[in-house]
């Protein structure tokens, strides 16, 4: 296959991405709402609301793509997922160049089908996730690694991984990986290029200061984030967590494959760079279990690079005899057969976040609301949709808040109606469960899907 039926191919998946995301609707997560909506905030000269209720740790980087979202308007939202959807493509070739540059095109090939498949990563795309473009900044620089040893190839990869670093701490640590790997060849500690692996640290550090006035700011409030919402985990769980997290994310399949393909590639010497994958499987082991040391959530998503990084071993050894092959596919069709209701999951999953937005903006755009916002905030039970409301109204921070932080007097109450809104939207951890009640003195307004508006304004909006 040549470079350029390569990029053909590419093409054509990246219109596939294209006409999924016109043909099905989705819309971003609660994280990416807020960076958009920081966007926004930073696009009016104001300084962005880290602080706010419950937010999310930044992103300098999101945050950056997503302020030049606010050139489309309110249309943002849906290019922001139509961005990481083509981020999607992007980490997927990325996996096929780096399988071919290890081994060959047919275990790249194979690599990038176990791991552009996942649905884990699939929904992640589909949802605006940070995690999409960062895979793809990160197996970008391993591919580019993998395959060069010129120094213009080197620099290439430094910037992907300072841009990642932006995204992910984990860069900062494979960026720290690179910097004691090209010293060892070398021979000597390469002092010129230390200063690179601290660069997006210091950039994020600098962002914290300016916006909070602590420079440390995205390491404490995630670690307080975590104890309120109970996302921390003790050590003892950790190795558990670490197992079920990654073998859910690559499938069990996929890491038995992973497990036997290693070892396979290492007894008979066949691999080239394989110090590749193992950089990207180790440091992001290392970062999740680290994260759990100092406090901070302990989620699935956090071992997406070592998940990836198990699809190449996994794609080498599915493509070294046709015995085995054959085997692969029939084990994969079992697979498929058995968990057949994970597309019927996914699909469900993408049409719930679609009614979901679609209600919440028909209630933000009923009678009740609009005259009522002359009376006060709009106030959701919890903070599970303000990032969400605030972007669709454009409003400020002042103008959208929580019912679990702050009872209204007055204003619009939002209710949510239905067992599964309910479930997935009207309560969180930390919050009581009657924030999903009418504040007293509110009167019944206007209904839209699965929400209910309510009214307080005693003397008339």
């Amino acid at each position: 296959m040549t470079r350029r039926t390569e990029l053909l191919v590419v093409g054509a998946v990246a219109l596939g991405a294209i006409l999924f995301w016109a043909l099905v609707p989705t819309y971003p997560n609660y994280d990416a709402y807020y960076h958009l909506v920081w966007g926004r905030e930073i696009a009016a000269g104001h300084l962005p609301t880290f602080e706010a209720y419950q937010a999310p740790t930044e992103h300098p980087l999101y945050i950056a793509i997503c302020w030049f979202m606010q050139l489309f308007g309110a249309h943002g939202d849906r290019l922001l997922v139509l961005f990481t959807c083509l981020c999607h493509v992007a980490f997927t070739y990325a996996v096929y160049r780096l399988g071919t540059a290890i081994w060959d095109r047919r275990a790249g090939l194979m690599a990038a089908l176990l791991a552009g498949s996942s649905f884990a990563l699939l929904l992640y795309a589909a949802r605006a996730y940070v995690d999409e473009p960062f895979l793809a900044l990160v197996l970008w620089a391993a591919a580019l690694e993998a395959e060069r040893s010129a120094p213009r190839g080197r620099r290439a990869v430094w910037i992907l991984l300072v841009l990642a670093g932006l995204l992910r701490p984990e860069a900062w640590l494979l960026g720290g990986a690179y910097w004691l790997w090209l010293s060892y060849r070398a021979r000597t500690p390469l002092w010129s290029l230390l200063a690179i692996p601290f660069v997006a640290p210091a950039i994020w550090c600098g962002v914290d200061a300016v916006v909070t006035g602590d420079p440390l700011f995205s390491l404490h409030s995630t670690s307080d984030l975590a104890d309120e919402l109970n996302r921390s985990r003790s050590f003892s769980e950790v190795p558990g967590d670490f197992v079920s997290f990654l073998v859910d994310t690559a499938r069990l399949p996929v890491a038995l494959a992973a497990l036997a393909g290693a070892i396979w590639s290492w007894r008979r010497r066949d691999a080239r760079a394989a110090y590749v994958p193992l950089a990207l499987f180790l440091a992001g082991s290392f970062t999740f279990f680290a994260t759990s040391a100092a406090g901070l959530s302990v989620l699935p998503r956090y071992l997406t690079v070592p998940a990836v990084a198990l699809c190449l071993p996994a794609g080498y050894l599915v493509t070294r005899t046709r015995a085995l092959f054959a085997v692969a596919v029939v084990a994969g069709l079992a697979f498929v057969v058995v968990r057949a209701d994970a597309f019927d999951k996914l699909a469900t999953e993408l049409r719930f976040i679609r009614s979901t937005h679609t209600d919440l903006v028909a209630v933000l755009h009923t009678p009740t609301v609009v005259q009522g916002r002359a009376c006060g905030p709009v106030t959701l039970p919890n903070y599970r949709l303000v990032p969400d409301t605030r972007w669709i109204l454009d409003a400020s921070q002042k103008q959208v808040g929580s019912r679990s932080a702050v009872q209204r007097k007055h204003g619009v109450a939002l209710l949510l109606l239905g067992e599964k809104l309910l479930r997935r939207y009207g309560f969180a951890d930390g919050a009581s469960p009657r924030t999903n009640a009418p504040p007293d003195g509110f009167l019944r307004g206007d209904r839209a899907g699965s929400f209910r508006a309510y009214l307080g304004c005693p003397e008339g909006p």
